[in-house]
């Protein structure tokens, strides 16, 4: 395969994301059919400390890297450290009408991106079309952010904010090609079907799948690495909805499902899960081994290492979650799976 092609020629993206967003006008056609083969597929889940600027998105791409040496990856990526939150200030700003506030606030966030791309230190023949799709983004943000508001509220907020995702799977898929890896940003609005409730959607699982399998397996089939925006999807018409704050786990455990991977790997800035919050008790334990029914609880008890939702849904499948330190990678984590199924101690 020549990677090359496949950096400067995401024409055969762009018609696999037209047959994902033609499902909503015909959800009834099978896009279950000519899918590949059953693959070994890895989904890697990054969260916004592992994106917080350059140097780290680099060093996640060397991440990404390395696991696809060893199997086929989907990617799923949160928004940059800090930049939801300005996000949905800036939603409260158009709904207020102050026009030149939000316009000033979208600028900022606009630059902050656009100046880690350049701290990327792309080669030339990706940082062209890296920085065409985020000037674009740039552009469609900063239109909306001066706009007049003529929608709800919260379908406002909903939209506004699936720009931090967006932004950073243009960043990441760009590190990720510099590491002679090809990659491609996805918009999960184009495959993750919800209902009509802002702000906290519940996802329509098996519309998801088909449309997800649809769009993402032939590029994970031809070594493309998809960088999936977590914590988005959107209505049947077309209209952006939100999972809910910190659903970038339960997206990227979606994406896991749609994709039937073998694992789930959630990266994130601490070794893995305690039996209680290592900064409030010195007798918190790391835990490395876990049933999918305890990390359950400790998630429903307050534990904000995982999404509780993730769970149930990697039970359906009976995938492996890993949950490690991006900034750590050697160390082991916490292993969450079917225990029942599991080898016996010693023999894993």
């Amino acid at each position: 395969m020549n990677s090359e092609n496949l950096r400067t020629n995401p024409a055969e993206f762009d018609l696999l994301k037209i047959s994902a967003k033609g499902y909503r006008s015909n959800p009834s056609a099978n896009y279950g059919e000519s899918i590949p083969a059953q693959l070994d597929i890895v989904t890697l889940k990054f969260g916004g400390s592992s994106l917080f600027g350059g140097d780290r998105i680099l060093h996640v791409a060397n991440l990404v890297r390395q696991a696809a040496e060893k199997s086929r990856v989907a990617v799923v990526v949160s928004a940059i450290q800090g930049i939801t939150d300005r996000l949905l200030s800036i939603a409260q700003m158009i709904v207020q009408n102050k026009r030149a506030d939000s316009r000033t606030e979208a600028e900022a966030v606009c630059k902050l991106h656009l100046e880690t791309l350049e701290h990327l230190r792309l080669e030339p023949d990706l940082c062209r079309p890296a920085g065409a799709r985020l000037q674009n983004l740039a552009e469609e943000f900063l239109q909306l952010s001066t706009q007049e508001c003529n929608m709800r509220s919260d379908e406002l907020s909903d939209r506004i904010v699936s720009y931090g995702e967006r932004f950073s799977a243009c960043l990441v898929a760009a590190a990720i090609e510099q590491t002679g890896t090809p990659a491609l940003p996805v918009a999960s609005s184009d495959f993750l079907m919800t209902g009509d409730i802002f702000c906290q959607a519940e996802p329509m699982l098996q519309e998801t799948r088909l449309a997800g399998r649809n769009l993402l397996l032939p590029l994970v089939a031809k070594g493309i690495i998809p960088v999936v925006t977590g914590f988005f999807g959107a209505t049947y018409d077309g209209r952006i909805t939100t999972l809910g704050r910190n659903s970038s786990d339960f997206s990227g455990a979606i994406v896991a499902y749609v994709l039937d991977a073998k694992e789930f790997i959630v990266w994130t800035d601490v070794d893995g899960i305690y039996s209680t919050n290592p900064k409030e008790s010195k007798e918190a334990q790391l835990l490395h081994e876990l049933s999918y029914e305890e990390a359950y609880t400790l998630a429903t008890n307050g534990a904000k290492v995982l999404h509780a939702k993730v769970l149930p849904l990697a039970a359906k499948t009976g995938m492996t979650i890993w949950v490690r330190n991006t900034f750590d990678p050697l160390a082991r984590g916490t292993r969450i799976r079917s225990l029942q199924s599991a080898p016996q101690a010693g023999t894993a």
